[in-house]
């Protein structure tokens, strides 16, 4: 048994009920275009994310090669001193 926060328990009966509805309000042909176009939805979504985190990646790197460069510049300067 499935519990949500807003319906409480659903169980199988339920879930049923829900799938014969959407059935008949959409009908059998528009469902595979549904959820082909819901995948699509999905598949652009986790492109999302994965993009801003390579961004991220990308940008903590290149601030740890400025430190690092910074560092030896502070380095460098030291022992000219």
């Amino acid at each position: 048994m499935l519990t949500l926060l807003f319906l409480g328990s659903v169980g199988l009966t339920e879930i049923l009920v829900l799938l014969l509805i959407v059935l008949l309000l959409f009908g059998a042909k528009k469902i595979p275009e549904l959820m082909k176009s819901f995948g699509k939805g999905v598949k652009s979504f986790k492109e999302g994310v994965n993009g801003i985190e390579e961004d991220l990646n990308v940008d903590s790197s290149s601030a740890k090669k400025e430190q690092a460069s910074a560092d030896s510049a502070k380095d460098s300067s030291a022992e000219k001193k």
